[in-house]
């Protein structure tokens, strides 16, 4: 799991400085009607980390979990982040995966296999949903930041 710790950890130090260089008003705009915005959708990876850090913890607490869905939509709306400030967004978003990066690194070997059942998604093993964790993280920051530059950088880190 350190692999996928240190691809976590890679993914943030890669996406950092860019997500620093996008200001407050252009991380309003939504990229098209009907879509969030890059604060949407970066609130939307800070609910995913919460969200994260929960099926993890509780996953590892018992061989097998019953967890609620996500209503993503309704999280992102009633949080408003597309009135918060970007730069707090981005700290926000970057001290909560680092700290699920030592989570995933620190988990006992043996507790991978415990499964997790979620609401309306399926069961899937605690080792699954690590890895699963920085794929879909890394596929919302390619929202976010698009460009086959930042595409070819998370290919070489996962490559790694």
């Amino acid at each position: 799991m350190l692999n996928i710790a240190n691809d976590l950890r890679k993914t943030i130090e890669t996406a950092l400085p860019l997500l620093k260089d996008i200001s407050d008003g252009d991380a309003s705009v939504p990229r098209a009607p009907g879509k969030w915005s890059r604060k949407e959708i970066l609130g939307h990876l800070i609910d995913s980390a919460c969200n994260n850090q929960q099926k993890f913890v509780r996953t590892m607490a018992q061989p097998q979990l019953d967890f609620v869905g996500y209503k993503q939509d309704f999280w992102v709306e009633s949080q408003k982040y597309n009135a918060a400030d970007w730069q707090n967004l981005i700290a926000l978003w970057r001290a909560y995966n680092l700290h699920l990066a030592h989570v995933i690194e620190n988990v006992e070997p043996e507790l991978l296999w415990n499964s997790i059942a979620i609401e309306d998604a399926g069961t899937f093993s605690l080792e699954f949903i690590m890895k699963d964790y920085v794929e879909h993280l890394k596929h919302h920051l390619m929202q976010i930041l698009p460009g086959a530059s930042l595409s070819s950088k998370f290919e070489n880190i996962y490559n790694t």
